[in-house]
């Protein structure tokens, strides 16, 4: 039985678990817990819950392919519209948050719902409480050199300014146990891609996790993302990338950087990516996983089968 350890959040691990259920028998989400907009955000101020909204996502991504799954995975998804109190919110994010309140335990909550959509695995928070991100951000004085400290998960995923590196409120949280150990004894883990300082970076900040990652026997994987984002990572390259890997967790070590080979520039780009994967004595694997429009056009989207075909190739080595 193959066993793959997923780490992120929202539709970048969305696209990762898509991608890993077709190479394994049991797959486990870690998945960030910092969420503070929308539907997430209301429901985590009022019931002091973890935010829901990524772990929806997740579960949404792991639904069985049958008919009573693709049920399920729809009315997860589902947003009430409207303007009354329950508009904007995700089925999904209410049937956790009530879960929760009558079982007394998010994880117990999840394996729930996990049930019930038939996955072949397991969704967990990355850490029992929720948090928040803060950014130390520069570019939104007129001196580019003044640091701004920047407070929340929307707050920096939007910021005009450019993100330098981030930290947990509280620092060095808990993680969950069992997220542990799904590292400890996965066959591989994945990391991105995604919002890189909101959805993958972040599990760098929470010390047990770094710990199994660094002590697991596991294959790691990082997933680069296609291009970088506006605000959170604009004008980042893929190497720039990989350096913040190693600046927020020192002493990391990875086997794998997965990069789609229409990303990437000459061979000077090449060579500055590949001197940073070393740093993590990781080595770069080029390959076309990015989705195609039925037109022939890019989309910024990765292709779960081609990612999948990708790191079986890797699973087998």
């Amino acid at each position: 039985m193959t066993a793959i350890t997923s780490l992120g959040g929202g539709h970048g691990l969305f696209a990762t678990l898509r991608a890993v259920r077709r190479i394994a028998d049991d797959v486990t989400a870690v998945v960030t817990v910092a969420d503070d907009g929308g539907s997430s955000g209301r429901l985590r101020r009022e019931l002091g819950q973890i935010p829901p909204g990524d772990l929806r996502m997740a579960l949404a991504a792991l639904s069985a392919e049958d008919e009573r799954g693709k049920l399920w995975e729809e009315v997860l998804q589902h947003r009430f519209g409207g303007t009354g109190a329950l508009a904007g919110h995700a089925v999904g994010n209410l049937i956790i948050a009530g879960l929760t309140s009558v079982l007394g335990s998010e994880v117990a909550a999840l394996d729930e719902v996990g049930s019930l959509l038939g996955i072949c695995g397991r969704v967990l928070p990355m850490s029992p409480r929720p948090l928040d991100i803060e950014a130390e951000v520069v570019g939104l004085e007129d001196d580019a050199r003044v640091v701004r400290p920047v407070r929340g998960q929307v707050a920096v995923a939007t910021t005009p300014g450019q993100v330098r590196r981030i930290r947990l409120i509280p620092e060095q949280p808990p993680a969950t146990p069992d997220a542990v150990e799904a590292i400890m004894t996965a066959d591989m883990v994945t990391l991105g891609p995604g919002s890189w300082f909101t959805s993958v970076l972040p599990h760098l900040q929470v010390p047990e996790l770094v710990q199994a990652l660094r002590a697991t026997t596991a294959h790691r994987v990082v997933v680069l993302n296609l291009s970088s984002e506006p605000g959170e990572t604009a004008g980042f390259s893929s190497e720039r990338h990989v350096h913040m890997l190693a600046q927020h967790a020192p002493d990391l070590k990875l086997d794998t950087i997965l990069v789609d080979r229409s990303t990437m520039g000459g061979e000077s780009e090449r060579g500055y990516l590949e001197r940073a994967a070393a740093t993590l004595s990781a080595e770069v694997i080029y390959a076309d996983v990015r989705e195609i429009e039925e037109d022939g056009g890019w989309t910024e989207r990765h292709d779960p089968a081609k990612v999948a075909s990708v790191l079986g190739e890797v699973l087998s080595r």
